[in-house]
């Protein structure tokens, strides 16, 4: 008996180390990291892309704009935790090549966050901190569309629009593009390490139509809308570029060799696209001023977004180049043309500066070009048309989902503050309250 007994706890014991062998184990290196990029990424929206907005209204509009990135980032923490999760990452029983449903959305096996427990482990990190990290950027990403809309939206539309279109328009596209073995976009190869095609393309086509769905501000663009106070933007420019290093390199999920790239690349980019807007400037009307040289940064930012990953030094530094210009342009002379009013910019930056970026991935990937390497047969062109093929399966769902979402809101409660309203400013309309106080 004595024998038997002891044998039973032999083997318990054993069966126990071989469990304990066989679950992922965690890595507290990569763990502290994401814990840290994930902060990061947080500080982008509050404070970061508050207060780069809030400078650019007016006065009168300050305190809406703040408002609004404070509450799109309570409301998609929610919606994160019940749907949102699952929808982009939930991918149970899916297989490559294989299309369907799930090719598009992920399952929802994790709604509710079931099953992601103090134990579930994820690429060698809690699976706790994965979901938060991936929660700061669906946070981002609809914030980003206020600056088209700012200054005439109501705030129970502009809630309204941005639950919804979590869930329709970014759960899916994140899907699509990160849900692993069977996701329409991953399958077909398009590289996006942290997000061109997910968060920038995505928010700023959404951005180009709800400028377009709810009309230009009154009076523009005769009279005179200059941003209020250039500081906040300086200083929200700022805690964006340094906030986006836990953006890119965290996307690496580890810290490892593959980070250290991606900061570095994130450096070399914004810094060269903040120097070629200001010069591009600087040429173009006499004079380089603040606000070209902190939107410079940003579509460096923007533009490095999904090339962080595979981008070499030399191939950061031309994306930042041709994403500084190119975003100079759309923002001054392609919107004066085509008469749209995008009021801070938001696709003249971040669907631009995301576009070229995501095309130019695939050629500063190739390692010719001092990047990664491209996939096994893989050729240039091949990965550059796979670019092209994301960024318009990305721009035609955004664009055709975020369409009807604001035109649904808009037949149901109105998406827009009347003429009253938006002439006392949103500030006092929206929220009876001052941003400054005479």
């Amino acid at each position: 008996m004595a024998l038997a007994s002891i044998g039973a706890l032999m083997l318990g014991q054993g069966a126990a180390l071989a469990a304990e062998a066989a679950a992922p184990a965690v890595d507290s290196g990569h763990t502290a990291w994401m814990l840290t990029a994930t902060a990061l990424v947080l500080f982008m929206t509050i404070p970061g892309l508050s207060l780069f907005y809030a400078g650019m209204v007016r006065s009168k509009n300050v305190l809406s704009v703040l408002m609004q990135c404070f509450a799109i980032t309570s409301l998609m923490t929610v919606i994160w935790a019940l749907v949102g999760y699952s929808l982009a990452f939930g991918n149970a029983g899916m297989e490559k090549g294989v299309v369907n449903l799930h090719s598009f959305v992920g399952t929802l096996e994790k709604a509710f966050l079931g099953g992601v427990t103090r134990d579930s482990v994820t690429l060698a990190i809690p699976e706790t901190v994965f979901m938060v990290f991936q929660m700061t950027f669906a946070i981002i990403t609809p914030a980003l569309i206020v600056g088209a809309f700012a200054e005439r939206m109501k705030f129970s539309a502009m809630l309204w629009f941005m639950g919804i279109w979590s869930v329709v328009v970014y759960a899916p596209v994140a899907h699509m593009v990160w849900g692993g073995e069977g996701a329409l976009m991953g399958d077909l190869g398009v590289l996006d390490f942290a997000g061109g095609t997910v968060v920038h393309i995505n928010a700023g086509i959404a951005a180009l139509v709800a400028a377009l769905v709810l009309g230009r501000r009154r009076g523009y663009p005769t009279t005179a809308m200059p941003p209020h106070n250039l500081t906040l933007t300086v200083v929200g420019a700022g805690m964006l570029w340094v906030g986006w290093f836990g953006f890119n390199a965290g996307s690496a999920v580890a810290a490892d060799g593959s980070a250290g790239m991606a900061m570095a690349v994130t450096q070399l980019a914004t810094a060269t696209a903040a120097l070629a807007w200001m010069f591009a400037e600087w040429v173009a009307h006499g004079k380089p001023s603040v606000l070209g040289i902190a939107s410079g940064a940003v579509a460096g930012l923007v533009a490095i977004t999904p090339a962080s990953g595979t981008a070499g030094p030399m191939g950061a530094m031309a994306i930042g180049a041709v994403a500084g210009v190119v975003c100079f342009l759309s923002a001054t002379r392609m919107k004066r043309a085509l008469g749209y009013d995008d009021a801070l910019d938001a696709f003249g930056v971040h669907a631009v500066g995301g576009i070229v970026g995501a095309v130019l991935t695939g050629v500063f990937a190739d390692a010719a070009f001092g990047g990664k390497g491209l996939a096994e047969g893989m050729t240039l062109a091949g990965q550059v048309w796979v670019q092209v093929l994301g960024v318009l399966l990305t721009a035609a769902y955004t664009a055709v989902a975020s369409y009807v979402i604001l035109k649904g809101i808009d037949l149901a409660m109105g998406l827009r503050v009347d003429e009253e309203s938006e002439t006392l400013g949103l500030d006092l309309s929206q929220h009876d309250e001052r941003g400054y106080v005479l």
